[in-house]
Order: structure tokens, then sequence, then C-alpha cells
């Protein structure tokens, strides 16, 4: 791991007689030198915390101000203003290093102590700005993280509505199968690059833990039956052999990383219960966890006080490799809470209620941080949900600080007493644990809310979207009024003659009958609430009621359960209320997503055809997090968000176009039956979780995870450090991003002559950008896939093939949404190839111009590259031979993704654009860049001209010193291996 004293030094733009410690070994190579990357860890396994002797350089004796340590390192930070960076000088913020005894006697490690700063601007810092800037003050090295980037985090109250950027180093990453097996690709070919360049490939490992979880893959193909997890388990395996066995190999072959079999459970459900630190204590250096995943609800660990959200791919990998991520210092919304939630109230009521006002709110980028007195009346699980579901209201976090509730789930969890102990410790010592017993300092937020908890009533979301709140005893009249609506998110526009319909059918030889709001699946399924106990066992008892009662669930309605871990099973059989949800068709499916990501499966084919033909507006309700038309079932089109125990009700009712108070959901011997009847109270559902719910279930559950399953150890793969590629596989690919890499970086790189692939207006996001979804039978992916024998029924989508850079370059820029201005008018993924004419598919005519010798540019407008979908919208352009993009404006993240693939980006002047500069995109483009990486300062002024005498100034968007050492070596990925094979240790 990286030592808090660990320095870059860019040896290009040393001045060695400012810095006379230099030795003539130090100064000889033009390459960063190898203090960035030390050893690795003896002990490969990123769960264990191992102690070590960890040298204390620290020599003060009375607490330093933080104004006083800048001052100190005055001269370090004028030298950087003159471009020379420091060398072998160790973290500034060495002298607030202290010892954090055991109670019992001993020492836990050493810290960075917030309060030895003595800056009351701290003090009322919120919790989750104090995770980044503890992070900023360890990472402190003067290159990658400055001090003037530590005073802006203190400085926060003022400086965050500046919209300034930090670099961010989070303490591990998170990534799921979907979204792993292109980060492991990379990783596995850079191993391959270090071979070929005589040097130990074994160098190539994460420098952070990594945690992989294989949850997105299972379907549910089977359901209803007591053999659904196996034969899905099994239809799992045949579909996805290839990936699960190149996932596995990397399990092996890299240290660091921890891969989570299939079968295992939902990988925020796992984080939560099982990866998650809470506090580090990496070789005897304590600080708080902190995680950045591949998946967009990541955000459900910061219900453990632990800061964490999604992002794409290369920052991951960047993230992996030990590089800081690029952020904007983000405002904080304060949500007070107060009150406890009424009898019968569930936490998804809550969740759903919370995800609407902060939609309302408008929270896009923010964190939201939740206080109050109504805290302490919320279980852990109830926060993991509220936090789940950050992306649906559109924070970048959902964050709840640790507390004595936290602390009592880590215990449950089977976190050890001296864990908890630790953990406790040192939030404690850095003014960071919340202690309601004590008087709270007032927190200063950006903006604040304020909910009663007493205010929120059972509900559901849609039909369409996850904020589109619905209260139960709404529900019938919102329904018809969805149907009256014209087409929208909340319409359908059924004509009033047709809205009372009745489809007939047969169903196995019975007749049956469908009508508008007919439920067809219910799904109790993902991360949002199969991780929290109560509505899982409220869900039992309502099951169990219900068959009391002599309800039963129509034999036509896709009925699954779908837990998001081992743990769940076992207190529903401790409880002895699964076997009453297996009764009513929620037999246990799988240890996945399924649902949730519309891996739903095929409804039975006799319902899927007078759907179609009888044009029903059919309905599905899970317990999931998103409920997009589209996501869950291409047949469902309203989908709505409800707890677990309302799945099972709306199962029963088999529509949703009920009112629950006033319509029964059956009878028996002539009784109406209502959901009153069956609905559990507050109390019964805390009895079965106190009694049902033990420690012993987790310690047994996650001590076995990592055993795999048979069939996971049954795969055969090669046991070599280096992956052995099949030529012949559509799945993995040797990429060609190393093939011609020599220990010489490229240095800086101008385009000469380059033509214009593609020119875009306003508003391109990665999803324009990066390929998603199905792959269309007439793309040149499907031509690829075609030519190698693959039927088109086994073309699977982009994300299952994103480890084959060959699909994936072929699906760069292929949303048939897309709209290029060299078509005129024609929206779909082609363009024109300017020498000759030519209209031809996007990769066709990158393809053209390399084999032609021609390099190329993008133009575009504002916001180019919005979206969540980053995978590959910089891999796949750079394959594509795209060297430079000219914007108005760039999304953050992805403007540093272009960076990081040697891609120039480039703004240009305000008030300027494409049009008003009269370009068209049939010029050819020349960008004058220095040949020295030390004439180019981020932010500098760029020349552009035309071959018909333009010429105009851009902005180079290089926007730090790390950016511009990324483009010197070509790209993050190159710059790593250099590194590394240049390291002495």
């Amino acid at each position: 791991m990286l030592s808090a004293s660990a320095h870059f030094i860019r040896t290009s733009r040393l001045h060695c007689s400012t810095l006379p410690f230099l030795s003539s070994a130090a100064t000889s190579k033009p390459h960063l030198t190898s203090a960035i990357f030390p050893p690795l860890p003896s002990n490969p396994n990123p769960i264990s915390s191992s102690p070590s002797h960890f040298r204390h350089f620290s020599d003060w004796q009375s607490p330093l101000s933080h104004r006083a340590l800048l001052r100190s390192s005055s001269a370090v930070l004028q030298r950087f203003e003159r471009r020379i960076a420091t060398m072998a000088t160790r973290n500034v913020y060495d002298k607030i290093l202290k010892t954090l005894e055991k109670p019992g006697g001993g020492e836990f490690g050493k810290y960075y102590s917030l309060p030895d700063l003595n800056d009351p601007r701290i003090d009322k810092l919120p919790y989750s700005i104090k995770i980044l800037l503890e992070s900023a003050i360890r990472n402190c090295d003067e290159f990658q993280v400055k001090a003037k980037d530590v005073e802006k985090i203190i400085d926060w109250e003022n400086s965050s509505p500046k919209q300034v950027e930090i670099p961010f180093k989070p303490a591990r990453v998170l990534l799921q199968d979907f979204t792993g097996v292109p980060a492991v690709v990379d990783l596995a070919c850079m191993r391959d690059a270090m071979n070929r360049l005589g040097s130990d490939s074994n160098k190539i490992n994460p420098l952070v833990p990594v945690d992989l979880v294989i949850d997105h893959s299972v379907q549910v193909d089977v359901a209803r039956s007591e053999n659904a997890v196996q034969a899905n388990m099994e239809l799992e395996f045949q579909r996805n052999k290839e990936r699960f066995g190149f996932l596995k190999w990397g399990s092996n072959a890299f240290h660091n990383m921890l891969v989570v079999p299939p079968g295992s459970g939902i990988v925020h459900q796992v984080n939560l219960e099982y990866l998650g630190r809470v506090v580090f204590n990496m070789d005897g250096m304590l600080y708080p966890d902190s995680v950045v995943g591949t998946d967009s609800h990541t955000t459900m660990i910061d219900g453990l006080g632990v800061a964490g959200w999604g992002v794409g791919g290369i920052e991951a990998e960047a993230a992996m490799l030990g590089q800081p991520m690029s952020m904007v210092l983000p405002g904080v919304v304060g949500f007070k809470l107060s009150g406890k939630l009424n009898d019968g109230v569930t936490a998804t009521d809550l969740v759903l209620t919370v995800t609407q006002m902060l939609r309302k709110h408008g929270v896009v980028g923010k964190f939201v941080e939740f206080y109050g007195e109504g805290m302490s009346k919320l279980s852990l699980a109830d926060r993991a949900t509220i936090a789940n579901m950050s992306p649906e209201y559109g924070a970048t976090m959902g964050f709840f600080p640790v507390d004595y509730v936290t602390l009592q789930y880590l215990k449950l969890t089977g976190r050890s007493d001296d864990t908890v102990s630790m953990i406790e410790s040192y939030l404690r010592a850095n003014n960071m644990f919340v202690d309601y017993s004590q008087p709270q300092i007032e927190r200063a937020y950006s903006s604040y809310l304020e909910l009663n908890l007493e205010d929120v009533a059972p509900c559901v979301s849609g039909p369409k979207r996850p904020h589109d709140r619905v209260p139960l005893k709404e529900m019938k009249v919102d329904w018809h009024a969805c149907l009256d609506n014209r087409v929208g998110f909340k319409g359908f526009a059924i004509p009033k003659e047709s809205q009372n319909k009745v489809a007939e059918f047969s169903f196995n030889g019975t007749p049956a009958q469908l009508r508008h709001g007919d439920v067809v699946i219910a799904a109790i399924t993902s991360c949002t609430n199969t991780s929290n106990p109560s509505v899982m066992l409220g869900a039992a008892l309502v099951a169990k009621k219900a068959c009391d009662l002599g309800l039963e669930v129509k034999p036509w309605i896709k009925t699954s359960l779908a837990p998001g871990s081992g743990v769940v099973t076992k207190y529903l059989l401790k409880s002895g209320l699964q076997k009453y949800l297996n009764q009513l068709g929620f037999n246990i499916v799988g240890y996945g997503c399924t649902t949730c990501i519309g891996n739903s499966g095929d409804i039975n084919e006799a319902v899927a055809a007078v759907i179609s033909e009888s044009d029903i507006v059919a309905a599905a309700v899970l317990s999931g997090n998103r409920n997009f038309e589209g996501r869950v079932h291409p047949l469902t089109r309203a989908n709505y968000l409800a707890s677990p125990p309302l799945v099972v009700a709306y199962a029963l009712a088999g529509t949703v176009d009920i009112d629950f108070d006033t319509e029964p959901l059956g009878t028996k011997d002539g009784h109406n039956i209502f959901l009153r009847d069956i609905w559990p109270s507050s109390e019964e559902v805390a009895d079965v979780v106190q009694s049902s719910v033990l420690p012993d279930m987790f310690r047994a559950t996650y001590e076995a995870i990592t055993k795999g399953n048979p069939m996971w150890n049954q795969l055969s793969v090669p046991s070599g450090t280096l992956y052995t590629w099949d030529p012949k596989s559509t799945y993995i690919h040797d990429p060609p991003y190393f093939k011609e890499m020599t220990m010489s970086p490229p240095g800086p790189h101008g385009v000469k002559n380059a033509y214009c692939l593609l020119n875009f207006g306003d508003s391109i996001t990665t999803d324009h950008i990066s390929p998603a979804g199905s792959i269309h039978k007439d793309s040149p992916a499907a031509r690829y896939l075609m030519e190698r024998g693959v039927d088109r029924r086994d073309f699977n989508s982009y994300g299952s093939r994103r480890g084959n850079d060959e699909v994936m370059a072929r699906g760069t820029f292929a949303n048939i949404r897309i709209v290029n201005k060299l078509l005129k008018g024609e929206v779909g993924p082609k363009t024109i190839h300017i020498p000759t004419g030519e209209k031809l598919s996007v990769f066709d005519a990158a393809t053209k111009y390399k084999s032609e010798g021609h390099d190329t540019i993008i133009l575009a407008g504002a916001e180019y590259g919005s979206g969540s979908s980053r995978d590959w919208a910089a891999k796949g352009p750079m394959l594509l031979g795209v060297k430079a993009v000219i914007a108005k404006s760039f999304e953050r993240i992805h403007r540093s993704n272009l960076v990081g693939m040697g891609i120039i980006p480039l703004c240009f002047k305000s008030g300027e654009d494409a049009e008003t500069l009269g370009l068209t995109g049939h010029e050819c483009y020349s960008i004058d860049l220095p040949s020295s990486v030390s004439e180019i300062r981020p932010g500098q002024d760029v020349t552009v001209v035309t071959d018909n005498g333009k010429s105009f100034t851009c902005t180079a968007r290089f926007d730090t010193e790390v950016e511009l050492a990324y483009f010197d070596h070509g790209g993050i990925l190159p710059y790593v291996i250099r590194n590394l094979i240049s390291a002495k240790h």
C-alpha cells in the first residue's frame, strides 16, 4: 500500500539546483521515480488488517494550526507555482500524526488528528466532508494532493459554492461483474506489457483493496419451484462460463483483489454486511473507509457511515492503481429527521418519501447528510435503504454518520469486539462519531430539509419513475388517472371505452382473464430492500397470515424472491416463515440483482401473448429501486416500486387497480379479507427480527463466501499470472493499448491535418458515445460477431461483452438516436468520410481514416460527455483514432477520462463555438502543442488552425500537473506501467 509519506516526482520539471538533496541517480532518469509505487504488502487479503511498525516522523510538541502548517510549506507551494515538483519531502501534515491508544493498554495504530489542526472551521464541517479532508491530509504529497487542496476542504463553507475541484483518493474499489470484466482485462494486458518490456509482470496489482462481487448475471428463468436456485445458477453458468472463468483467473492471479463468486449475494448487501470496514487499519495506519464502485447503488454503504458512490470504469481503474479522482467539492444538504415511523409503515415507504422530497429540492452533484433526533429511531438497515436510492434522488451520497446504531449493527453482522472498539475509538478521537447523548455542535450545510417520520405514510412509486410517489390510499384513483392521461411518465392514454376490457386466455388448460393493471410479475428483489430484515420478515408475516386465511396468488403471476445474501435465507428459515412465502410462490430463485436490473426472465407464453394481442397495460410490482418503462420486462408497461410486504399484498390482489382500504383481497367462509387483516404490527415484526436475526448467521455466511460453490470451484482456469488469451473468444480479448509501447514516454502530441469524425451539438451524453444495451443486427458489432460464427440470438448485450475491445470499439457512437451535423439532419450512427464524401458507419469511417494515416478530432457543443454510462466513453474514441475533442464544455468526469486515455480536451473560448466560428466539420484541423510537457501549463491557451485559413484559440483542459503527466505518457495506464518498471523495489 502507498505510505503516507510517499511522493510523486516529475524529474523532467526539476531544477536540481533548488533541490540539493537530489542524488545523481534520482535525476538521471526522465521518468517519475518509484516512490509512489512501494512494494505491495505481503498479505494479499484485502479484508485483513495486519499490525506493523509504522515509523512516526512527527517531532511536534504542541498542536499546530492549519494555517501555520500552510505557512511552513509555503516554500514548497511557491516551487510548485514555478512548476517545480518537490522530491522526497515528507507529508507536511506528519506533525499531526498521533498514536491511538487502546482502552486496556497498547495501541491501535497511528492516525492524522483533525483536532490537532486547531482550526475552528473543521468543527462545523459536515461529517461527510471530514472524510474528504482526512483523505487529503493523509495523501498530501504536493503533487497529486496539495496543501492548498486541504485548505479548500477546510474552507468548505466558502469554497464549495465556487465549484472548486479537489483530488480524492478512496480507500478501496468495489466492482460488479458487468463492469469488473473490462477492469480485469486492463490489468491482464498491463501484465503482458510489463513482460514485453522485460520487467516483473507481477508488479501489476491493485494498490488499494478491490472487491468484485458477481451478481449481475443471474436471471429468473425458473420461478415458483423448490429447485429454482439450482436451475437458475446452472443456466447462469452456461451463459457466462467464459466470463466467470476469466474473473476466477483474476482472483487467483492478482493480489489485493477479492472475487466473490456467483450465488453469494448482491454486491451492495455483501458490502454492507461484510466488506465495509468503516475504519481501516492498514499496516498500523488508521483512516476512514471510503469506496468508489462501478455501480450507481454503491451509495448503500453510506448508511454504514462509509463514504461511497458510483463512478465509471476509467475512474475505478485509476483509483485501483493509486491515482486520485478529480471531483468538485460538493455542497451538502442537511436533512433533519425527527419523530418515529408510525405502526405498519416501512423503510420502503420512508425512502420513497425521501426520494420525492430530494428530487423536488434538487440535489444533483451534492451530498445529503442525515441528522437529528429521529436518527435514533432508524435501524441501520433502514438507513441503508435510504442511502441506496441516492441515484434515484440525484445525490452523489446519502450519508449517515457513525453512531451507536452503527456500532450495534457491526456487532450484529459479526465484526469482532476489538474491531468495533477500534472504530469507535478512532472516530471519537477525530470528532467523527455522533453521540446523541451529548450536546450537538451545529453543522454548516449548504441547504436544509426536515421530515417528521410520523408524517410518512404507506406508498408505492410509479408507474414509470422511482420518484413518482403514490400514497397507498390514493393508488386506485391515481391508476385510473394514468389510464386517462396522455402517454408520459404518468400516462398510458387508454380510451375510456377500453379501460374495462377483459382479455380471455387459457393458462395450462384453465380459462383465465387479464385486465389493465393486472399484476404479472411480483418480485421481492434488489439490494434496496433485501438487506433489511424488518421488511423481509414483514413480508413473510404477511404471507403467513394470508396462508392461514386461505388466500392464494394466481398461478400465472411470476412471483420470485431473490435475497441479497445467504443471511436472509438463514433468518427466514429460523423464523419458520419461509414455507409460507413458498406456498404463495415466492420461492428463492437466486442470490443476485434479478428483476431489478431487468433479469426477470420470460413470463408465461400464454400471458405474454394475451398482453401483446389485447394491448393490455400489465403491471409489475417489485421491491427494487428503478422502474423505468422497458427495464423490468418489455411487456410490463406499468412498474411499481413497493416494500416487500406490499409486493406480497399486490400479488394476492392480482392487480394494482385496488383500494386496499375498501376492497378485499379475497374471502373466507363468506367474510371479506382486507389488507389490514394480514398486515403485521411493527411490534410483531420487531419481535421476529429480534429472535431470528443472529450474529452467528452473518459469521457463518461470510466465512463460507470465499469457498465458492461447486460450479464455481469446478471452473478450470489457467494457473499462470499471465492470461492466456483465446483469439477466438468474442467475450474476452487482448486490447491493443500497449502493443507498441516502449519505456520512453511518447511526449505530448499535437494534431496535424486531422479530419472531423463527428460534429455534434449540445448535450451529447456518454450513452450516445459509449455502447449500451442490445447489439443491433445491422451494426458493425453484429457483423463482427456473425463473421465469427455467433448466431444473432447469442449476441447478448454490449454490457456482457465489455471485455472485448473489438466489439466495444465497433459499438462506439453506435447509438441509434445520435445526431451528427455532418449528416445534415439524418439521425443515426453514421458519418461522412470527408475525403470521399461516403456515408459510412462511424466505425468504418474511423477505420478508413486510420488506414489512410489520418488523425481525427470531434467537434461538440456544451456538456459533452454528461451521463453515467462512462466505462467505454473514452476508451472507444481512443481506439477509433480520435486525438482531440473540441467542445464548448465538458462533463467533469468525462473530461478527465479523455485525458486518462491520451485524448486532448479543448474548450472553445467563452461565446464561441463551431457555429460562431463558421466551422462545418469538413475542414482539416491542426492543433499546435509544445513538444515538451514542461512547456505546457494546466489551462493554457492553444491555437487551432484549419486548412481553409481559419484560426481560433482554445483552452487546453489539462487541469492539473498530474493530468499533464498522464498525457506525457500517452494515458494513465502507460504512465503506471513505466513507473512500476522504473521502481527500485
